[in-house]
Parts: structure tokens; sequence; C-alpha cells
């Protein structure tokens, strides 16, 4: 059988849809169905992707080792300090832990992590077996904080009670443990928190220089190079500024209920969305002196990357892609940089976006696009051969499916090394999307020897 024969399961089909087809309301937001293999991850790595990158924090996972090893260095985030974060705790529970319950091993491990590294917070994931077995994860934190005299954190990020996005909320609710726990009166009006952004590569540190040339103070960035000490004092900012929505649109909302901080959200991905994050941000605070400087800002960024993205885009004109990724709002702005450099985005999905996002993505994708929700392997590897595309970005996962089938591959995920946020990040992917696409290398793919390529040195 053909991959472009396989059939969508029925309980599927309408997580699948067509931009401009009408009348077919898009299904998400729901569990992964059962044998459909989805490319989703749990909830235990949900949180530990959100919380990881809080750099001066003791981050120790309550289970068996797999669950340390498989989830170390998760983010890859940099930090421009601490590096604690990169270390890889584990409780290690065995048969015996599971059988007796594994809450004295916690209690140990807490004990003596923090005492040979000094930290400024834990937290503590719980695993399935944790979830399973009863242990009183909470109860360890609480007896652990009162003893040591810090944030101890428990994480209820039990894998099987749902997918990667119920790890985002279980994130949140630990963070929350934190906001507000230290005085913010030296925080000026001109001030923002930067949510959901995770500093792969530096980021963080490309989207806070914009701010700090434009006179805002950066109070905390959660959870991109963060400190425990920032997020105490988040509460104190006039703004929060919502990249990674899937993730962090929780504690913004938990913030405006609690603190009256308003949100919005941005995205840093691609020189329309970016120059559109900078100039929201200063409409916010409603300052003409400030609304110059980010014109200034943005037309001297755009100068200095323009010539180099033409360069790029010009020998990428028709070329078409499928995008596959974590949010549906990063998948907006990847259309938009596709189409800048001369792309058509034909297959688009995301495993966390919900209907407004769904109806987004058919209204600014081109007639025939297939627009996926939470889709597995085959259905990808499917519409990648069936659209005949050029390019797949997606992440760690969807990498082995484009090179199976001899398809160029960008990864927009956390596993990857190259700053692709900013003015300056878009000069980066242009260049990442040109060098996969226009390789020799799919000179030697069968179904692509007839057809020709365009190089230049």
């Amino acid at each position: 059988m053909k991959m472009t024969d396989i059939d969508i399961l029925s309980d599927r089909k309408r997580q699948i849809n067509k931009a401009g087809t009408e009348g077919l309301a898009m299904e998400c937001e729901k569990h992964s169905l059962a044998g459909a293999v989805s490319q989703r991850a749990c909830v235990f790595c949900g949180s530990r992707v959100v919380l990881y990158p809080v750099t001066d924090a003791l981050h120790l996972i309550h289970g068996p080792i797999g669950c340390a090893a498989y989830t170390w260095d998760i983010r890859g985030a940099l930090s421009s300090g601490p590096q604690l974060h990169r270390m890889s705790f584990s409780t290690d529970l065995r048969e015996m832990d599971v059988i007796h319950g594994g809450e004295n091993k916690l209690y140990k491990s807490l004990i003596e992590l923090i005492d040979k590294y000094n930290p400024k917070a834990a937290f503590v994931y719980s695993t399935c077996v944790v979830g399973v077995i009863g242990d009183d994860v909470a109860s360890v934190c609480a007896r652990v904080k009162r003893e040591k005299g810090i944030p101890v954190i428990a994480v209820h990020s039990e894998g099987f009670k749902g997918s990667k996005k119920d790890g985002y909320k279980a994130a949140c609710d630990a963070l929350l443990n934190l906001v507000g726990t230290l005085p913010v009166d030296t925080i000026p009006r001109l001030s923002v928190n930067i949510l959901g952004d995770f500093n792969i590569a530096g980021e963080s540190w490309i989207i806070k220089n914009y701010y700090e040339k434009m006179g805002i103070r950066v109070v905390s960035t959660i959870t991109g190079d963060a400190r425990v000490k920032d997020i105490m004092q988040a509460h104190g900012a006039s703004l929060n500024i919502v990249q990674c929505s899937g993730s962090m649109t929780w504690l913004a909302q938990q913030m405006e209920s609690n603190y009256g901080i308003p949100y919005i959200r941005a995205s840093y991905f691609g020189i329309e969305d970016t120059a559109k994050a900078l100039y929201d941000v200063a409409d916010f605070f409603d300052d003409p002196e400030l609304t110059d400087r980010a014109r200034k800002l943005v037309r001297c960024e755009v100068e200095k990357v323009i010539p180099q993205i033409k360069r790029y885009s010009e020998a990428l004109r028709g070329k078409k892609a499928a995008v596959y990724v974590g949010g549906a709002f990063k998948a907006f702005s990847l259309i938009k940089s596709l189409r800048m450099l001369n792309m058509d985005t034909v297959v688009v999905g995301s495993q966390t976006g919900n209907k407004s996002d769904y109806e987004v993505l058919k209204a600014m994708c081109n007639k025939g696009t297939i627009i996926v929700d939470d889709a597995n392997t085959l259905e990808l590897a499917r519409f990648i051969l069936e659209k005949d595309v050029d390019l797949f970005i997606g992440g760690v996962k969807e990498r082995p499916i484009a090179y199976k089938l001899g398809v160029g591959f960008c990864d927009h995920n956390h596993e990857r090394k190259i700053a692709l946020a900013g003015f300056e990040g878009m000069v980066n992917f242009s260049r990442e999307v040109f060098n996969t696409v226009t390789s020799p290398v799919w000179k030697f793919v069968p179904r692509r020897q007839t057809k020709k390529e365009v190089y230049f040195d």
C-alpha cells in the first residue's frame, strides 16, 4: 500500500480540515485517540519543559530514572548565570519503593541536594508511578520547606493525567507559588514580564535587548534564563507579554485575576510579528516618546536584515512547506515568514491549538491547505507526500519523518541551537531554510531526480 493511500482513522477525521472548505467545524483540544500514536508528549514532559529554564532552582524528578534521563536538558535553554537547571536529579524509584512508598526517599534526596547545591527553590515533579502508588509529595515538600527555608514546590505532573498541555498548567500552578512573594517598590511603570520564551539559543536575550532599547524594564522572563527572585517580583510589572500561548496563557490569566496585570499575546518569529509585538507593547503604555523609540528601533533593524533575506527568498520562490509545531500561534508566524521567503505553506498543524486558532489558520492559509490537530506520524507522512513539500518545519519527533521521505527539515522546537526569534532570527531562519531546501542531497531521492533545483554558493 502506498503511503498516500493510508486512510485517516474515522474518529480523527474531524480533526483534519482544508482551508477553503465551508461548513466543517474543526475538532481540537481532545485527548489523543488510542492507537493513533500522537506526536504530543505527556503531562510530566509539559511541566518539565516550562519549568526547566528556572536556572537557579533544583529540579528533582520523583520517579524512575528513565523519566529524568529522557528529559535531561530538554529545552536546551541557555543561562547567563547559574547552571543548576542543567543537572538532572531523580529519586530513582525501584520495585521496593513502589511497594512500600517513596516518600522517605524523596525527603532524603531533597535534604541532600539542597545542602549540596544551595538552590533558591526546588521543584519536585510527580511522575506516573508516583500517582499510582499515591505518595504525598506536597506533604514532603512542605516539611522540607519548613526545615530549609526555601520554596519547595510540588509539581502535580503525573504523565497519565492528560497531555502535554495539562503539564503546562501544572507548571503554571507551580510558578504561582513563587509570584507575589517579594516586594516590588522599585519596579517602574514601564515594565513587563516576558512569558513563554524559553531562551532557546539565547532568544530571550535578543527580545530583552529590544525592550531595553525602548526604555522598558523586563522584570522577569518566565521561564527563559529565569531566576527565582525575578519570578517572585513578577507581580510588580505593568504588563505580561505572552509568547507561547499554549504554555503561559493560564499563568497570565491568573496574574491578571490575582494582581490586575493585563496581558497581550505576541510573537517574535518573523519581521512582521516581531515589529507588531514591539508596537503593541508601545501602544499599551500610550507614551509618544516610547512609540517613537519603537519606530526607530524597528526601522533600523529592518533595514539591516531585508537585503540578506531577499538573497534567499529569490532562490526559494514557489517551494512548498509543511508546518507542524506545538502552539498554533507559532504556526501563524511561520506562515507569514515563509511567505516572505516566497514559499507556500500547504500543510499546517499544531499539538495544542484551540478552535479560534484553527479559524485563524483557515482564514490565513491558501485554499486547499491541509490543517491538522494533534497529528500522528502516519498522517504527517501521508500529507507530506500528498502535497509533495520541499520543507518540513517541526521538532525532534518530526525530523526522522522528513529525512526518511527525502524532504528538507527545519527544527523550530526546543532542540535547536540557532536563534530564530527577532529580526536577526529571521535571517538565521531564511539561511537555514535555504540551506536545507536547496541541498544537493535531495537530487539522490528517486522521486525528485526529475526536478530542477536552484543553487548558489
